[in-house]
């Protein structure tokens, strides 16, 4: 599939403080993404680059094979941007601020932004200043699609909003994204949101890409593993020599008494031989898989 975003060698700093180095991703044409990563790691930063709003100090990003620092404007007009503490005309009421936005895009949808709009039982009279921050939220999505565009580039879409309104937004923009061909990059912390939405996702540590892959392969691989071990009184050394076997592939062990878990994609049986070869003494080996968030928590550390 042709990439619609593809960033080459991203690196960037604040100060002396490194965000991420030599970073390189693509997204897909007609798959929806999610960048997943802990506060600080770089997701909005990300973002910011993405918009064009922040040059990196190293690396490049294309987006329709163009560089985003010296796009066509009739390219940017294809790209739907939703940033993080999204400002409105709170003044306007709802029929207003669609007239004012559809100004601007020639290939503008109000239909896409009415029946989002209808699902929120809001009335065309009503004002922004009166609604509710998820409210207002939402008014501010209907928008983006009712621009039409390509690409809807999304960060921390659920911001403000309540379960019952995520659970509307994500299955809209889910059946919405998939009836158009759209392609979707987007941020959120709610991962149980994002197990429902995207098809692939990109987890991020401090500095660096840990995985890119479908959500269903971590879905289906991934398991969560549970023993009890007789080594828990030498615990430091243990956890350092599980860190660093089987190539780094068993993440983020912990060890509470004699209870040590870790995650893996590798099989029970893998993950029986890299204990015997370490030559720790274990019982009661048991594995389960979990969902997303549980499984990005492995990943990248509880706390």
């Amino acid at each position: 599939m042709e990439a619609i975003i593809e960033c080459r060698n991203l690196t960037h700093f604040y100060g002396k403080r490194l965000i991420y180095e030599n970073l390189n991703f693509k997204v897909p044409e007609g798959r929806i993404l999610g960048l997943l990563g802990k506060n600080g790691t770089g997701k909005t930063t990300t973002i910011n680059i993405l918009s064009g709003y922040l040059e990196p100090r190293k690396g490049e990003c294309l987006i329709f094979g163009e560089n985003i620092r010296s796009m066509n404007p009739a390219t940017r007009a294809r790209i739907g941007l939703l940033i993080e503490g999204h400002v409105q005309y709170q003044f306007m009421t709802i029929r207003q601020i669609e007239r004012f936005y559809s100004a601007f895009y020639p290939q503008w949808r109000k239909d896409a932004y009415y029946e989002l709009m209808a699902k929120l039982k809001v009335a065309p009279g009503q004002r922004i200043a009166n609604m509710s921050c998820g409210q207002r939220s939402q008014v501010a999505l209907g928008l983006i699609l009712a621009q039409n565009p390509d690409l809807l580039v999304l960060d921390d879409f659920s911001l403000g909003l309540d379960p019952g309104y995520r659970r509307l937004f994500v299955d809209y923009l889910r059946e919405y994204a998939k009836a158009e061909g759209k392609t979707v990059f987007l941020t959120s912390h709610i991962i149980q949101d994002m197990e429902r939405l995207v098809d692939d996702c990109i987890i991020m540590d401090y500095g660096r890409i840990l995985l890119q892959c479908p959500v269903a392969q971590i879905l289906s691989n991934f398991r969560i593993y549970r023993c009890q071990t007789d080594e828990y009184r030498n615990g430091e050394a243990l956890l350092q020599s599980l860190s660093q076997a089987g190539g780094g592939k068993l993440y983020h062990p912990s060890l509470i008494r004699q209870n040590l878990e870790f995650g893996s994609f590798l099989s029970d049986a893998e993950v029986g031989r890299i204990l015997r070869q370490e030559q720790i003494g274990y019982s009661q080996l048991r594995s389960e898989r979990v969902g997303l968030e549980d499984a990005f928590l492995s990943m990248t550390g509880k706390y």
